[in-house]
């Protein structure tokens, strides 16, 4: 049977009142009696219900995290980053996976508000306006991990995505590469497709390179999409001699599609990634990246929840964090 307060309090002969008072860290009980309930606490097993907890409260110290996929390499690691500044501050995570399906993020959202956390942090590939109108009502705070929102009504955290990519593109020119090609997942994606996308051209407009839509593949964010992509780009009559990938796992693939073909990375194509995922070392020859911070991304999206859901002041919800770029093998 699951033990109760009232088992509690029957057993060390006070009050449930006071059996509250000892677990929520009320200071207002005598010294021997905290000791009478907590040894009976210990001696019983008692587990406090969170849920009947936040019932007094209006607080149930759950926070929900809607991310696209958990058992992806990118994403775990953001929520890595969220669990353990939850941790920090005490607070209970719900995880859901949302398959980058906006009708099941809405779904979610209602499921969330239904279980009464008190935030959400949540990540997505694109805020659609009646996504933007659910969250723009929501009873409780929410924060965007790794997540534009372009009307920037939702608080977020994020990097110069479009600065980052320009940065990237820029490299390649300057090792000699005129023939650079964009790969990506899909232009659904805000962030693939006006910051990433922008960066890339903003660096060939400025060295005077003309776009070639040809070399631009924006499709499914995967290895095998990379395999694919690679082949079709190295059968132009003018094909490129470097790509700027916008995962790891495309790098990958670009990188495999090229060895099978015989060729060689750096020397017969470059190729820069946009992500640093542990897969960015495993791979030979390793590869180049943009390293986007994925677990400060999650624990500074946590931290700002725990702010919005204290009340504290916050001078500005659109957090940008640094970025850098770690040269390895994948470039000359």
């Amino acid at each position: 049977m699951t033990v109760t307060i009232y088992d509690v309090a029957r057993e060390a002969n006070v009050s449930m009142a006071t059996v509250s008072r000892v677990v929520n860290g009320n200071p207002n009980v005598k010294p021997t009696t905290r000791k009478k309930v907590l040894d009976v606490i210990e001696r019983l097993e008692y587990r406090p219900n969170a849920v009947a907890r936040g019932l007094a409260s209006k607080k149930t110290t759950t926070v929900g995290v809607i991310i696209p996929d958990i058992s992806n390499v990118f994403y775990a690691e953001l929520a890595r980053g969220i669990e353990d500044i939850a941790t920090m501050y005490r607070y209970n995570i719900i995880l859901s996976n949302s398959d980058q399906r906006e009708e099941k993020e809405l779904q979610l959202l209602d499921n969330m508000y239904g279980k009464q956390v008190d935030g959400i942090v949540m990540m997505s590939d694109q805020v659609s306006e009646e996504l933007q109108n659910k969250m723009s009502h929501s009873p409780v705070p929410i924060v965007l991990a790794g997540t534009l929102d372009e009307m920037k009504e939702i608080a977020s955290v994020n990097i110069d995505y479009l600065q980052a990519a320009y940065e990237a593109v820029k490299h390649l020119i300057a090792n000699g590469n005129r023939r650079i090609a964009y790969i990506s997942g899909p232009f659904s994606s805000t962030i693939n497709k006006k910051f990433k996308f922008e960066g890339y051209k903003k660096a060939l407009e400025e060295e005077g390179i003309a776009l070639d839509e040809d070399l631009v593949i924006a499709t499914e964010d995967s290895y095998d999409s990379g395999l694919e992509d690679f082949e079709t780009l190295s059968q132009l009559a003018d094909p490129p001699t470097a790509f700027f990938a916008g995962s790891d796992e495309l790098a990958i693939g670009i990188i495999h599609g090229a060895q099978d073909l015989g060729k060689s990375v750096p020397e017969d194509y470059e190729v820069i990634s946009f992500e640093n995922s542990k897969l960015a070392r495993m791979v030979r020859p390793q590869l180049t990246s943009v390293v986007l911070p994925l677990y400060d991304i999650g624990a500074v999206s946590m931290r700002l929840l725990t702010k919005y859901m204290n009340k504290e002041n916050v001078e500005d919800g659109q957090v940008i964090l640094p970025y850098r770029m770690i040269e390895r093998n994948s470039t000359k």
